[in-house]
């Protein structure tokens, strides 16, 4: 199971800290990845990590604002997310899965997910 929390209101500009925290399975044996979803649009890539956190990957759209992390040891990965526009206005999603290197990005790759937080970015 994957709860996120960490959502909410923030103006233009603000920073928020979303987290990920797994229960009942070996959150180190699976890539973990941040997706999002705006009203009326479909499940867009922001950010994963590979089993350790050794490697990060972020899209472009979120790059140099947004900062992915893990900690194994507390089952719990984080979405820093600084500078925030509102178009980064949307419900966010954390996944976990056995992933290969070259599907970190496809939402199919993943096969546990959490129930969403939302996101909100006032102009």
């Amino acid at each position: 199971q994957l709860v996120e929390s960490g959502g909410g209101l923030v103006q233009a500009g603000g920073s928020l800290r979303l987290s990920c925290t797994a229960s009942g399975r070996t959150f180190s044996g699976y890539g973990t990845a941040w997706f999002r979803q705006a009203p009326g649009k479909g499940r867009e890539f922001v950010a994963a990590t590979s089993r350790n956190g050794g490697n990060t990957w972020c899209a472009d759209s979120v790059k140099g604002r947004f900062t992915v992390s893990r900690d194994n040891a507390k089952n719990t990965m984080y979405l820093q997310m600084n500078s925030l526009k509102p178009e980064d206005t949307a419900d966010y999603y954390c996944a976990a899965g056995r992933v290969i290197l070259s599907t970190y990005r496809d939402y199919e790759a993943y096969s546990y997910w959490g129930q969403g937080t939302l996101v909100t970015v006032s102009s």
